[in-house]
């Protein structure tokens, strides 16, 4: 499938998306949004395999991209924002993201919509009951713990799970880590279930997160995906977005938010 307006000039084509983007959201009902690395790169963070990700420079032989701003001073961006306003207009039914940076949180996602695939960099799990608390909730200082990842021997005096004492780790999924169960079967779900995904900055290459698109494809789901770099499903999904991701999810949300207060009783 070709991406839409392809032979156009950016300015029109770029317009032309996000028109029908705002047109979806509003029409379709069940809408799923699927994140990766690339929607926090407007917040300084530096994704993956972008044109100029970390992974893209070390296959280049250069060095890692720097972060704009420093890790304590990062902040949610408008797109962040963005989709807290579609789960306040009711149009977000659920949020998977493989993001472990924790701005969907902190820009104001109700947790009970949200599936972390890969994991929160500030929250810890107890290996045993898999009961999980912020670092703050368990004192957990990283100075004197590390990060706290299972691979890492234990340190005595660490702190362990009030509710059953159990070796608590952070809940970043490493490789050879599985994902947690209860948010993979979620998001299984919402990608069989949705009429439209929204996936935005993935590069979908890692699996099994990735497969979750084509569980939805299979599903005969609408598919609109906005990223700067190649993906596997390029020709296989309904609307297909080069741009920048706050290049056109603001300005998609914005309309949708205006044609539902002038139109309140739209659905």
């Amino acid at each position: 499938m070709r991406s839409m307006g392809e032979f156009m000039p950016e300015e029109q084509r770029r317009a032309q998306q996000i028109e029908a983007i705002a047109r979806w959201i509003i029409n379709w009902k069940h809408i799923v949004v699927f994140t990766g690395a690339g929607i926090s790169t407007d917040s300084g963070i530096p994704d993956f395999r972008g044109p100029n990700g970390v992974w893209t420079r070390r296959d280049a032989g250069v060095p890692a991209p720097r972060w704009r701003v420093p890790p304590g001073q990062v902040e949610p961006n408008l797109s962040h924002l963005s989709l807290v306003e579609l789960q306040r207009l009711g149009r977000l039914q659920f949020l998977i993201t493989q993001n472990t940076d924790n701005l969907h949180r902190r820009s104001g996602i109700r947790p009970e919509l949200l599936a972390e695939l890969h994991g929160n960099g500030q929250l810890m799990r107890c290996l045993g009951c898999k009961r999980t608390y912020t670092r703050q909730e368990v004192g957990w200082d990283r100075d004197r713990w590390g990060p706290g990842y299972r691979t890492q021997k234990p340190i005595t005096g660490q702190p362990v799970c009030a509710d059953c004492g159990g070796r608590l780790v952070s809940s970043v999924v490493n490789f050879g880590d599985s994902l947690p169960h209860k948010e993979l079967a979620l998001a299984e779900h919402h990608a069989r279930h949705c009429d439209l995904m929204v996936v935005l900055g993935s590069s979908l290459m890692v699996e099994p997160a990735a497969s979750l698109v084509g569980l939805a494809l299979k599903s005969g789901t609408q598919v609109i995906l906005v990223n700067q770099g190649k993906t596997p499903y390029d020709s296989a999904v309904t609307l297909r977005s080069w741009a920048g991701i706050g290049e056109v999810i603001p300005q998609a949300v914005e309309r949708v938010r205006r044609a539902l207060e002038e139109q309140p009783n739209w659905f």
